[in-house]
């Protein structure tokens, strides 16, 4: 694809998603609150805030030692079911925007990478949407292994993994988390509730502010929901506005 067909295809998709203009500058998280209403699903300190046993510094190094810890990991069966390494997360250790998905697919598991395949392709032109390049943010999963038929991952081996997220997030200190499908957002929230409930609101988690939103993978499902994960990205965006001012 050359360039031309290449902008063709992002303007494409943000006709999709209902993007009304395109700005070229990068300086829009410096500008003063345009005093936007963000709505507020629960009070602050509301949400889940259960800590994990890891706790490393807000830094690249405190990454690195959780990645450490980790090891080879064996802690849950999905070592011995067919997973060919570990995908632990990629982006600045000191993003102010993380995402969290569910679990690796094929295509992460052979690359050791989080959503390299045709989702993570569209979470790449999402991050694009709101004037982000994806080397800005950090993308990690709740599990690192992936499980045998991508199917969901078990209560077992959401509790081995999860304290390596907790630890993830506390290393980075993202000022907004975006849970990215059901399974995130459950398993980050401690709910039950469907992602149609939990859309639209914003949460505190950790020290940050989190929004739950569809997968990618839905929306290639399910395009008829983009303007849906857009206006939930305009959210983020305006968090990460009002962050940078405070």
């Amino acid at each position: 694809m050359n360039t031309r067909e290449e902008l063709a295809a992002h303007l494409a998709l943000y006709a999709e998603l209902g993007v009304a203009g395109i700005s070229r500058d990068r300086t829009w998280r410096t500008r003063a609150d345009t005093g936007g209403q963000i709505e507020s699903g629960q009070p602050e300190g509301a949400a889940a805030e259960t800590m994990g046993p890891l706790t490393p510094s807000a830094s690249p190094d405190g990454l690195v030692s959780v990645r450490e810890d980790l090891g080879d990991c064996t802690r849950c069966k999905l070592h011995r079911l067919g997973r060919r390494q570990i995908v632990f997360g990629v982006g600045n250790p000191k993003a102010e925007l993380m995402f969290v998905g569910e679990a690796p697919g094929q295509d992460e598991d052979v690359q050791g990478i989080p959503f390299v395949g045709r989702a993570g392709q569209l979470l790449t032109k999402i991050i694009e949407a709101i004037q982000l390049r994806r080397g800005d943010v950090y993308i990690a999963n709740v599990i690192k292994c992936r499980p045998p038929q991508n199917r969901n991952p078990e209560p077992d081996e959401v509790a081995s993994c999860q304290p390596f997220l907790f630890a993830q997030i506390d290393a980075i200190r993202p000022k907004v988390i975006v849970a990215l499908g059901t399974f995130a957002a459950r398993a980050l929230l401690e709910t039950d509730d469907p992602i149609s409930r939990l859309r639209g609101r914003v949460y505190d988690y950790r020290g940050a502010k989190l929004i739950a939103t569809f997968h990618p993978a839905f929306l290639l499902r399910s395009p008829e929901r983009k303007r849906d994960v857009w206006e939930d990205m305009k959210v983020v965006r305006d968090l990460l506005r009002r962050e940078g001012s405070a």
